[in-house]
């Protein structure tokens, strides 16, 4: 799912935009904590000349990855640019003499202030983050990534889906028995049918440990009466009525 081309749609169509709205922000990544020591204290950021964005902008969005630790697979600070400007990567990083990019050309971008949100924005579920745009309204508004991007969540995609068709499922539904408890994406209620729905996206979900917790998890709901459906991200996004059918015969089957 290409997240950014979903955003970047939206606001090349949408000319009633407020000011604010129109004012763009571009989401890179900062890389490893060198490049973000770089950025706090020397108030810089750059990008190989060959890999920039053709769309303006005048913030950027720095995006922390899962080396970070806790601070990791979420964005806490932004910038607006002051000055841009072409250099050598070795002019630089001078000590990088041996890099394979070290005399190519960088855009440089420096900044006066870097800011720090009011609340962090996270991966939440985590998708790959590469360069993208949003706004700098969507920025300060947004709790996640698919908000930042305009991009509904995948339970909420299944649930308009099932309701087109009759069949109300209650999002983020909570189980408890025997000492455990559970939320599930999607439940539905039909009769004497249960069936619960989890949206799993790919790369959260096939690490092992995830999926040793989602297998108990699944034994758990069948012991109890449930019927599960377990939708992958890439079939709720391009193939939501083969999703549906599949809910709706599991209910027949109940």
């Amino acid at each position: 799912m290409n997240l950014s081309d979903s955003r970047d749609y939206s606001l090349r169509n949408n000319s009633m935009k407020s000011p604010s709205e129109r004012k763009i922000v571009l989401v890179a990544v900062l890389k490893n904590k060198r490049d973000q020591s770089l950025l706090l204290k020397n108030r810089w950021y750059r990008i190989p000349a060959t890999y920039l964005p053709r769309r303006k902008f005048k913030y950027i969005a720095f995006y922390q990855p899962a080396i970070f630790g806790s601070d990791g697979n979420r964005i806490i600070y932004y910038a607006c640019i002051s000055r841009q400007k072409v250099v050598k990567r070795i002019n630089l990083l001078p000590k990088e003499t041996k890099h394979p990019r070290a005399n190519d050309n960088y855009i440089k971008f420096e900044f006066k202030i870097i800011k720090k949100l009011g609340h962090s924005i996270k991966n939440t579920t985590p998708r790959r983050i590469s360069f993208g745009f949003t706004s700098l309204k969507t920025l300060f508004s947004a709790k996640n990534i698919l908000e930042l991007y305009g991009v509904p969540a995948t339970e909420e995609i299944v649930e308009r889906g099932l309701r087109r068709v009759g069949i109300r499922a209650k999002k983020q539904h909570y189980i408890s028995e025997g000492g455990r408890k559970y939320r599930l994406d999607l439940a539905v209620f039909s009769g004497s049918s249960k069936v619960a729905i989890e949206c799993d996206n790919a790369k959260a979900h096939e690490i092992k440990a995830q999926i040793k917790r989602d297998t108990m998890k699944d034994l758990f709901l069948l012991d109890h009466g449930w019927k599960v459906a377990r939708l992958k991200e890439h079939d709720i996004m391009g193939n939501l009525p083969f999703c549906v059918s599949h809910i709706k015969s599991l209910i027949r089957k109940s």
